[in-house]
């Protein structure tokens, strides 16, 4: 199966690197014969003016962790857990491959995203099987861009392409209220551990099939892959480079 075609343009001929671009094709950092490379991504990936959407590879591993990090250090902590978390939920029995997807601009990697299986225990009594999200990250200068919310409507288009028939997580309603998610609390679904009286305001909920929790009420559960030790992300850390944790407003946790 071919995944991707590659070009070279002379790097004086501006008028055949108009046509790569036109037609897809993306700056992918490197110097063939002829000139600059380029490269385009077919099968199921999504390319627009400046971005392409495609599956994770064992190659990015590294690259997206360390994206992650620059994405997620100091805003809800000091530091941050979340690089740790998905290297560690790649692993994971509950890991959705097929939904594991990097955004790349012009060779770049600029954004990620993953899902997770889980369950809510019903009050009757059944298991209803769900999807959880994240973490999701764009890199720190393009946030605000538009880049995250193409990047998360692809992702739940390709999961409801896939016959899940919701997904619950953490998030904030501001930002993913635009991709259709709701509160939790609307669908009689609790989050686990949470008194009755605190604020679920954080508690997110979308279905990807329209009625799939219309009888449902009960209590979602976190996948146990999320669940970190301190002492294993200090450890992970040392693998990138040095940065300082801050103490700063708004963090949630530390």
């Amino acid at each position: 199966m071919v995944k991707a075609v590659e070009a070279e343009a002379d790097p004086d001929n501006a008028a055949s690197q108009r046509v790569l671009m036109k037609f897809g094709f993306r700056p992918n950092g490197k110097i063939g014969e002829e000139g600059p490379r380029y490269i385009f991504y077919g099968g199921n990936e999504m390319n627009t003016n400046d971005y392409t959407i495609r599956s994770e590879r064992e190659e990015d591993f590294r690259a997206v962790e360390n994206l992650v990090r620059e994405s997620f250090w100091n805003v809800y902590r000091p530091g941050c857990s979340e690089h740790y978390v998905i290297h560690v939920l790649r692993d994971d029995p509950a890991f959705v491959k097929e939904l594991d997807f990097v955004m790349e601009q012009y060779g770049r990697l600029i954004g990620q995203n993953i899902f997770m299986k889980t369950i809510i225990e019903a009050d009757d009594g059944r298991t209803i099987p769900i999807l959880t999200m994240g973490p999701i990250g764009i890199t720190p200068e393009l946030k605000r861009k538009g880049y995250g919310k193409a990047l998360l409507d692809y992702s739940l288009e390709k999961a409801e392409e896939m016959g899940f028939g919701a997904v619950l997580f953490e998030g904030n309603i501001d930002f993913y209220g635009k991709s259709g998610f709701t509160y939790a609390r609307e669908f009689g679904i609790r989050y686990h551990d949470l008194p009755e009286d605190a604020d679920s305001s954080f508690f997110l909920c979308k279905e990807l099939i329209t009625g799939y929790l219309d009888d449902v009420t009960g209590v979602y559960q976190t996948p146990q892959g999320y669940y970190v030790k301190d002492e294993d992300v200090d450890e992970f850390d040392k693998e990138f480079p040095p940065k300082e944790k801050l103490k700063l407003p708004g963090q949630i946790f530390g």
